[in-house]
């Protein structure tokens, strides 16, 4: 394709110097349909590039402001929350902001901007709650907003058992930086959405280890929070 790209500007380029007209003349209409045809074939990926840009932010300065052990209590709590979840087939949609801002997002939901404990999460994803539909947004150590609305993905390879929180769980991860956290309410199956890759059926050690890389990056992933953090009492 690229070669194609370079042998038409090539005719193009010498038709200009030549003074061919009618060769200039039909190599410019087809430049023209070529680049129309760019932006269709490639809109998704255009579209996500813009809203990136337009929703770019400092977030993650947050985690470099706060003590690494808040980091690692905010990771082991989330964690916990996750293998509650897990063992009781609760379904439950978190999701991590990063650097891209998720403004639009939250607005969706309803802003509670609480900090981070397993009581919290456990009563927003009650089937019993009003607000257990929808996604949990997390900015740093606090739960930031819950029922929140994510887009849902269009593609069709991720899998046709998946349902609805899986998809927007990609869906999300497709237009920003998201950590998506996924717990399926079906199997009790762990997944984790990041750059439009779903990872399926984790345990708990990865998922910590996937959770340090944001919260603490230069952390190596062999330090696990159970390991830092003394005790195995989990956070109400």
């Amino acid at each position: 394709m690229f070669r194609g790209v370079l042998l038409i500007l090539g005719f193009f380029l010498l038709s200009e110097l030549l003074n061919l007209s009618l060769l200039n003349w039909l190599l410019t209409r087809l430049i023209t349909v070529g680049l129309l045809a760019v932006v269709v074939l490639f809109q998704p990926e255009i579209r996500r590039g813009l809203e990136q840009i337009g929703r770019r932010g400092v977030i993650s300065s947050q985690f470099r402001d706060l003590g690494k052990e808040e980091l690692y209590a905010t990771v082991h709590k989330l964690v916990d929350a996750v293998d509650d979840f897990s063992s009781t087939r609760t379904g439950a949609l978190m999701a991590i902001e990063c650097e891209t801002m998720l403004n639009d997002i939250i607005e969706t939901g309803v802003v509670i901007d609480a900090e981070i404990s397993v009581r919290l999460l456990g009563n927003l994803f009650y089937e019993g709650s009003p607000l257990h539909d929808g996604a949990v947004i997390i900015r740093g150590i606090r739960a930031y907003a819950a029922s929140c609305v994510l887009p849902l993905t269009d593609r069709s390879n991720i899998g046709k058992n998946l349902g609805t929180r899986h998809r927007a769980g990609v869906g999300l991860s497709e237009v920003s930086d998201a950590f998506v956290i996924i717990v399926s309410e079906e199997t009790g199956a762990i997944s984790v959405a990041r750059n439009g890759t779903l990872r399926r059926f984790l345990d708990l050690k990865t998922l910590e280890k996937m959770l340090l890389d944001i919260y603490i990056p230069s952390v190596e992933n062999k330090n696990l929070v159970s390991r830092i953090l003394k005790g195995g009492k989990k956070d109400d």
